[in-house]
């Protein structure tokens, strides 16, 4: 079964910095039927303007992965850690036990387009902790490149939750496969272009909740970029 969560029926709020679209709940934005799905929390496709960004704010108990699509994003947190993040690039924090953390667009020009993304981790309290990774396009071109793992395998980011995350971008034409265990579910995102997804047409910004397959087969109808979870 497969339940598509279309991009413009996401909530959307538009605060002149920020452009921000949430596929579930998330701060103003109340809809009992989008609560999340399984471990993941959290699907937010936030646009920045130049020189603008979130101020020092606290998490806890949730893993926090951002991925920059477009322009750059400076992260700085209370754990010591500060850099400025490109287009491809990744980062994990594990709020656990608490964390401050800030997001800003350092450019006086262009403007920042990332997304958030929020699971739930196995394990309360855990102590706070970071990660950042880039992937050579070559290894998420025309298949599906493992970047988040409860185990880190593959060079991939080290979440507390058994889930796997995987990045691929496609060429127009190009299909890609998965195959879900007995029990897993999955969801797709669309980050950039078309595709189908068994045979379900989605665009960008288009999600999708997969539970009872056990194949999942995404084949673009134009070059797109997209984000699956493997999820328990």
């Amino acid at each position: 079964m497969i339940r598509i969560r279309k991009s413009a029926d996401r909530g959307h709020f538009d605060h002149g910095w920020l452009s921000t679209y949430h596929s579930f709940n998330f701060g103003d934005y109340h809809d009992p039927q989008q609560t999340g799905f399984r471990s993941l929390r959290v699907m937010n496709e936030d646009r920045v303007e130049p020189g603008q960004g979130f101020g020092m704010h606290p998490h806890r108990d949730m893993e926090i992965i951002t991925y920059v699509l477009e322009g750059e994003l400076e992260h700085r947190d209370s754990m010591g850690n500060g850099s400025v993040h490109k287009p491809g690039e990744f980062q994990r924090m594990s709020a656990g036990t608490g964390v401050r953390h800030s997001e800003f667009n350092p450019s006086a020009e262009h403007p920042v387009h990332l997304y958030q993304i929020w699971l739930r981790p196995h394990t309360e309290g855990l102590p706070p902790s970071y990660e950042e990774r880039r992937f050579n396009d070559s290894e998420k071109s025309n298949r599906l490149r493992l970047v988040a793992s409860a185990d880190g395998r593959e060079g991939s980011l080290t979440i507390h939750q058994a889930a796997d995350v995987y990045l691929s971008r496609l060429d127009a034409q190009a299909e890609v496969s998965h195959q879900l265990a007995p029990g897993r579910h999955a969801w797709l995102q669309v980050l950039q272009g078309a595709v189908l997804l068994n045979g379900e047409p989605l665009s960008a910004g288009d999600g999708a909740a997969a539970s009872d397959e056990s194949t999942l087969s995404i084949a673009a109808t134009e070059s797109a970029e997209v984000m699956l979870f493997d999820l328990d």
